[in-house]
């Protein structure tokens, strides 16, 4: 049995497109997008952000090593730079004979995590292989409005140029803080064999990696996103410099 003709023709034109309906985008309400897991704000509608990154270890007799680093970027801003604090406590002080004692050498083995540096987004990681530690890997982001923000303090500490690493040692160890082409990267090489620890900013991702060896440390790795909006959405002429900010940010490996 043949089709007819006139029905091939009917069904062909069902499938066209009718000019009176063109398609046409539906807009979405705050209401709607607050449910999404995914959104978005444009770079305008932003006042200032910042980043913080701080990392820390303590050994067992209370000494203490580490950096912070933080990078604040407002309207003012005319170059994005990171500014680092070093940190360095030496132990308390105590009566108690344990207090004195050297500390013993690390003698737990860690084998393998070599892909955990190609790794993409969010990367946490914490191996130990000793008794009585501590490790805390933390991401923090933090929005408000800008009625709401607390005044921005002024960045303090070392500026960290392209290129540059900046380095500190104690009792409990040493740390390196370096931006390289890749971002930004903060090392702690724990003295005695207790163990590392690496925090890394870099090409859109972050490396949080603690890797302890020895016994009663406490290690701490802390990187903050801070950002401030507008209450109510600019002029599209304020756009243009908020963008070039952002693209900054590119020359550091972000």
């Amino acid at each position: 049995m043949k089709t007819p003709i006139w029905l091939v023709a009917a069904c062909m034109a069902a499938s066209l497109p009718i000019h009176a309906e063109t398609f046409k985008p539906i807009e979405l309400k705050d209401q709607e997008l607050a449910n999404l897991r995914g959104r978005f704000v444009m770079p305008g509608r932003i006042v200032s952000f910042g980043i913080v990154m701080t990392s820390t270890w303590e050994n067992a007799k209370g000494e203490l090593i580490g950096a912070t680093s933080q990078m604040q970027i407002a309207q003012s801003t005319i170059k994005p730079q990171f500014y680092v604090s070093m940190i360095d406590e030496k132990a308390p002080s105590s009566s108690s004979s344990s207090s004195s004692q050297p500390i013993a050498n690390g003698t737990g083995t860690v084998t393998g995590g070599n892909g955990l540096t190609t790794t993409q987004g969010v990367t946490q990681v914490v191996r130990a292989a000793g008794d009585n530690n501590i490790a805390n890997n933390n991401v923090d982001i933090n929005v408000s409005k800008a009625s709401q923000a607390d005044p921005t303090p002024q960045p303090q500490g070392q500026v960290l140029s392209a290129g540059q690493t900046l380095t500190g040692a104690n009792d409990a160890g040493s740390l390196s803080v370096s931006s390289t082409g890749s971002g930004v990267q903060m090392n702690i090489v724990a003295n005695n064999n207790q163990g590392s620890t690496l925090q890394q900013l870099a090409q859109g991702g972050l490396l949080q990696n603690t890797t302890l060896l020895g016994g009663s440390n406490v290690v701490r790795n802390l990187t903050a996103l801070n950002v401030v909006l507008r209450d109510t959405a600019p002029s599209t002429g304020n756009v243009g410099p908020n963008l070039d900010q952002l693209k900054g940010l590119r020359n550091l490996g972000y």
